[in-house]
Formats: C-alpha cells, sequence, structure tokens
C-alpha cells in the first residue's frame, strides 16, 4: 500500500465497547482508523437489545444483516420494546464453547456484523476490529460477522495470532475457517471452527478479506510472523508496557517492583531497525499519545501509532459518564490517575493495567466483598477431563469449583473477572433480582501525557475527532486521507 493509503493514527480497541461504534464512526470520518472492540460482543448487542436499543441503532444495523431471519431470531429472543426493569437481571447467554451452539454462534455473528456496519456507516474511513487471541472460541465467528459487515483491518494481541492470517483468507473464500484449540492435558488436536455457508447458506454474500494487523511486544515474535508466508501479517502494532489493557509480561524470570508490578527493562523495548527491515508497516503503541510523539513515530519509520487513553477519555468513548468524569476529573484536580499494571488481575495471566477508582473492583474491599461469579465465562480455558471429555474452568470462578476441575488454589488468588467488570465500565453491568449489581474494573494505559496536555484546552472533555486533530497536528497533509461520505 502507498503511505498515504495507511492510516497515521489507530483508535486503541479498548475492550467490551469501550472502543463503541460510536467511538471508531467519529475516527474513521475524521479519517483515521477506527477500531470496535470484538470482546464479548454477543452479550454487548443481547444487552443492549434488552433495554430496549435506544436510538434504534442496533436494530437498523440488523436490518443490514445479509440473512433477515438470522437477525430476526436474534431480534424475537432479545429485543424488549421499551427496556427491560431497571432491576431485572439481563437474560443467561449460550456460551462459547469449543463446539458452540448454532444459537450461540448466530448471535457472535450478527452481533459483530453490527457493531462493524455501524462504524462503518455514511462513509469510506477505515474501520478495524480488535479481538484477543487468548478468547480462541469467540475468534471465528467474531471474524465471520466483522467480515461480512467489510471490516478492513483485524488486529489481535495477547498471543500468538499466527492462524488468523489463513482464517481470513479461509472466511473471504466462503471455506470452513478454523483455529486450533489450546486445551489443557490435552491428547489429541481440536479446533474451533466456523462455517459461513453453514451458516449462512443461499444469503452468504462475497465477503472482501481484510488486512491483519498483529500486535507484538517485540521484533523477535514479529520476525517470528514474518518469516513464514502462510501465518505473516499484513503489518504490526508494537506494543510498548505502557499500554492499557493486557501486555506482554516482561521478557525471562518474572520480577516485580515494590509496589507488586513486574519490572520492564531495555530488553522490553522493540528494536525499531529491525522492524522497519521486515518491510511491512507497523504502527507504535504504549506511550505515543502526542503530536510530539507521533513525529518520533514517523520518523522512526514507523507509519504511525496506536492510541487508545486519550480516546478512552473522550466523550465519544463507551464508557459511562460516571466513569470518564471519574478519571477527568482526577486529571483536572490532581494531574494524575494512579493505574496500575496487575500481573495477578487478569485470567488469562497476562499483566493488566487497572485504574485506581473508588467504589470499583481496584479497590481491595471491593474486590473482597465481591462474590466470586461466572456467568458471561470468554476467559474460562478447555481443559481435558480423565473420561476425554471437555471440560472448561476459569481462575476467577468460584474457587472451589475451579478446585474440582483440576485448578491450583495459587492460580486463583488476586484474580478479577475481567467479563462482568468490563461489561459493568460501559453501563451492562449485570443486576441480580437480590439487589447485586456488578463491579465495575476500568482499564486505562499508564502514560497520561496527552491526556494532561488536551484536558488545559478541554477543560469539560474532548471529542474523538478532537483527539485526532491534535494527534496529526504536527503531521503533512499530504500525508493525511480525506473520508468520502457515502449517499
Amino acid at each position: 500500500m502507498a503511505p498515504t493509503d495507511l492510516p497515521v493514527v489507530i483508535q486503541g480497541g479498548m475492550g467490551v465497547a469501550v472502543s463503541s461504534w460510536h467511538l471508531a464512526r467519529e475516527v474513521s470520518m475524521s479519517g483515521q482508523m477506527g477500531v470496535v472492540s470484538g470482546t464479548a460482543m454477543d452479550a454487548v448487542l443481547a444487552r443492549r437489545l434488552q433495554e430496549g436499543d435506544p436510538g434504534g441503532h442496533m436494530r437498523r444495523a440488523l436490518a443490514a444483516f445479509p440473512s433477515p431471519e438470522m437477525a430476526a431470531r436474534v431480534l424475537d429472543k432479545f429485543y424488549i420494546e421499551g427496556g427491560k426493569a431497571p432491576d431485572a437481571p439481563y437474560r443467561p447467554l449460550p456460551k462459547l464453547t469449543l463446539d458452540t451452539s448454532r444459537a450461540a454462534s448466530e448471535l457472535a455473528v450478527v452481533a459483530n456484523f453490527a457493531e462493524v456496519w455501524l462504524a462503518k456507516e455514511g462513509h469510506d474511513g477505515a474501520v478495524g476490529i480488535n479481538c484477543l487471541e487468548k478468547l480462541q472460541v469467540a475468534t471465528p465467528t467474531a471474524l465471520l460477522g466483522a467480515s461480512l459487515a467489510g471490516v478492513d483491518y483485524v488486529l489481535m494481541g495477547a498471543g500468538i495470532p499466527r492462524e488468523i492470517p489463513q482464517l481470513l483468507t479461509d472466511i473471504a473464500a466462503h471455506r470452513v475457517g478454523r483455529v486450533t484449540a489450546d486445551v489443557a492435558g490435552g491428547t489429541i488436536t481440536r479446533y474451533i471452527e466456523v462455517d459461513p455457508v453453514g451458516l449462512l447458506g443461499d444469503e452468504l454474500p462475497p465477503i472482501r478479506r481484510p488486512q491483519f494487523l498483529a500486535i507484538v511486544s517485540a521484533e523477535v515474535l514479529a520476525n517470528y510472523l514474518y518469516r513464514d508466508p502462510e501465518i505473516r501479517p499484513d503489518g504490526f502494532v508494537v506494543e510498548g508496557p505502557s499500554a492499557g489493557g493486557h501486555s506482554a509480561p516482561p521478557r525471562g524470570k518474572m520480577q516485580l517492583d515494590d509496589g507488586g508490578e513486574p519490572i520492564y527493562g531495555p530488553r522490553d523495548l522493540a528494536n525499531l531497525a529491525k522492524m522497519v527491515d521486515l518491510g511491512l508497516p507497523f504502527w507504535l503503541a504504549g506511550a505515543y499519545g502526542t503530536p510530539e510523539k507521533v513525529a518520533e513515530a514517523l520518523d522512526a519509520g514507523a507509519a504511525g501509532v496506536q492510541v487508545g487513553t486519550l480516546f478512552a477519555l473522550s466523550n465519544d468513548s463507551g464508557l459511562t459518564q460516571q466513569t470518564r468524569e471519574e478519571m477527568l476529573t482526577q486529571l483536572r484536580e490532581t494531574g494524575d490517575v494512579a493505574v496500575r499494571n496487575d500481573p495477578r488481575a487478569s485470567p488469562t495471566g497476562f499483566p493488566f493495567k487497572v485504574a485506581t477508582l473508588p467504589e470499583t473492583a481496584s479497590q481491595e474491599p471491593v474486590y473482597q466483598a465481591r462474590p466470586r461469579l461466572c456467568d458471561l465465562s470468554y476467559l474460562r480455558t478447555a481443559y481435558e477431563k480423565d473420561n476425554g471429555s471437555i471440560g472448561y474452568r476459569c481462575p476467577a470462578e468460584p474457587i472451589d469449583m475451579y478446585l474440582k476441575k483440576g485448578g491450583s488454589q495459587e492460580a486463583t488468588e488476586g484474580r478479577k473477572c475481567l467479563c462482568k467488570g468490563l461489561m459493568a465500565n460501559v453501563g451492562l453491568g449485570q443486576k441480580r433480582r437480590d439487589g447485586y449489581a456488578e463491579d465495575r474494573l476500568v482499564t486505562l494505559g499508564q502514560d497520561l501525557a496527552g491526556a494532561l496536555c488536551l484536558i488545559k484546552d478541554h477543560m469539560r472533555g474532548w471529542s474523538a475527532r478532537d483527539a485526532v486533530q491534535w494527534l496529526v497536528s504536527q503531521v503533512p497533509a499530504a500525508r493525511l486521507r480525506t473520508v468520502q461520505l457515502v449517499g
């Protein structure tokens, strides 16, 4: 691709609808790449429909789905005219497994289609979807749904996404797409599959293969993926340790500082000269959220930067107004939001950034008081039982259940339920009939330099377009793309 075809700014793919379709659309219409989250979109769609679909956006997207019958089945099951009662719980969802049911597959495909379709509505700007390699059971159906909506890029990290290029190629060719399942103690190779023809039949339209960007922390993994044409991505996002959400653990033996956070050193920073030598476009992430850092990235040979924190704090993100305002207030009053890189919080085993906010699971008393419930189960992992069948477990589930499934006590210590906490961040947390409401668990990047600059000129907050315009303010105009409005 020519440099002018590539975005300078990729808006970070922040989990469970913080990177909502609305945020992604605003960024894309500003000439850069908006990215929607591909995590738990089935639950997000189902809960938005149960809230009555404010604005009618979900129903508008579902009306464009290639299979009206499939979209109708999702609507019939979850849509509530006028919305559910405020204290009523959300309906349970069919769980994703190595062999997901037809109903669960349809919901996942339709949900990811809807999010991408809305992000792309009315313009020709680039839209991406961000998925986690660790969420294997969700990946094939998510990427089929996104591809049906014409997603332009797929971004994936939190693991080694070696099978995604072939998965995208197979989906575009209407072939069965699959990834190899990680099964603890597994004695045979198992796969997680999606069959485009089997799901949509004659209603399956042509599919354009999106570009794939692998999220890596070092040139070593980038070089491994590059060497083999069958697993080679179309580009990379090189993410440093300060980026929000999940981050790679330090290379070598894990060492913690006095605050219990992982210690990173020079070995954990990518060699950018070697990234340039690969010849594929790459973007730098983690502490690149100012115009000066954008210019620095371009001078180093990068195509641009990926930025999350500025967009998470923008008025267009999916965070609730309460959560956003709590963090902006801290920025205004103290010049900081404490963000801890917690090595234990995530059930995935990857360090996870947790913003320190009152009345959230970042507070030890709140965490200890929360009942360990697991009903979304996106981060549970498969294991093979003695009889050869497959079970599922998560170190954040009730401890006695985890131990009965062969898990260790040590693995449960400090684990937080990301699935439910991240849903609460966007106002879709579960409420139970006994009055219990799910606690929030907010993630943010540790570099706030850009946010501190923006808040001086935007004391009441900024829009996604404000953030884009500021970030590219030192980029030559000839390097920036103009978005065409459709219709």
